[in-house]
């Protein structure tokens, strides 16, 4: 492996700190779930560096109270709400479709964790559909306006919850398998590592960099609507543990905008942070670093190549 990427911030770093001095006036962003969590935090601290920012959500009307929020915080006038909804591919389409001029963010970080069996019209279990395959299908839409901007960053937020599956290629969608909601929900998060890891190869040519992160265990957010207070996960999913501690929805999202916008991650691509820093390896036992197959090249060409298949079966072509 590479040498590590360190900065000078840590876990207890927030996003405006992480963006202190940076400017991105005439850059433009997309953050998807930007209505609630981490996703306001990073909406807020990219429009505060001068970013016309773009809330990519589900509900319009929460996202419009969130933009005039951030509006008034900011003073940056440049933020909007979009409908998206994740797990409709015809939504994904139609976001694409009416995005004209570059991107030079794309943050992806909505998120479901943990539902009961849910279903797509496809068939698609939803979180791997919501989690991945909606984000996917996002970023490759908007490649070109991605593109176009010169040196655009892809940010992919993943979980420490990926060390609990691999992508289980054979039964993605837990049509053979019993349903389990924490190893469908660590398979899409493994899969936004494995996105990152494939789209850096593919994009470099074109000067985009996409890197992965883990944002660490927020106070309560909406992510964790369908469970509770979060602390209240199985084991295996959210042990009790020394070395994570909890964040505040600012200090979650400072990995987040630390790789879409701060000059330390300059040119960095293909890898996964966390609290501001590169992941080491995971270890056993430690709810912490990197699992192998999330970063493995070959599970993320195969991913990459059965997500377009998904996606073009479905009818929504690219």
């Amino acid at each position: 492996m590479n040498d590590l990427v360190t900065t000078p911030f840590g876990a207890q770093s927030t996003a405006a700190e992480v963006i202190h001095g940076v400017d991105l006036n005439g850059k433009r962003a997309v953050v998807t779930g930007g209505a609630s969590g981490i996703g306001v935090e990073t909406a807020r601290a990219l429009a505060g560096a001068g970013a016309e920012v773009t809330l990519a959500v589900r509900d319009t009307e929460a996202g419009g109270r969130t933009a005039k929020d951030i509006i008034a915080t900011t003073g940056n006038d440049r933020v909007l709400a979009a409908r998206l909804d994740l797990a409709d591919q015809s939504s994904v389409a139609e976001f694409v479709a009416a995005w004209t001029g570059p991107l030079h963010i794309l943050v992806n970080n909505a998120g479901i964790m943990a539902p009961p069996e849910t279903r797509t019209p496809e068939g698609w279990e939803l979180q791997f559909a919501t989690n991945h395959l909606g984000h996917f299908a996002l970023a490759t839409g908007l490649r070109d306006a991605l593109a176009a901007a010169g040196g655009a960053r892809v940010v992919a937020v993943s979980s420490v919850g990926h060390v609990n599956s691999d992508v289980d290629f054979d039964d993605i969608h837990f049509d053979h398998r019993p349903y389990d909601p924490w190893l469908a929900y660590g398979q899409s998060k493994t899969a936004n590592v494995l996105f990152a890891v494939e789209a850096a190869k593919r994009w470099a040519p074109d000067r985009i960099a996409v890197n992965a992160l883990n944002p660490g265990r927020i106070t309560t957010t909406n992510l964790s609507r369908y469970i509770g207070d979060i602390s209240a996960a199985p084991t295996s999913f959210d042990p009790t543990s020394t070395d994570v501690s909890w964040k505040t929805v600012e200090q979650g999202a400072a990995t987040s905008v630390l790789l879409a916008a701060s000059p330390l991650v300059e040119g960095v691509s293909g890898r996964y942070f966390e609290d501001c820093n590169e992941a080491e390896p995971h270890r056993p036992g430690v709810r912490r670093g990197v699992a192998a197959y999330a970063l493995d090249p070959d599970h993320a060409a195969r991913l990459w190549q059965l997500s377009l298949d998904m996606i073009a079966q479905a009818g929504e072509v690219r």
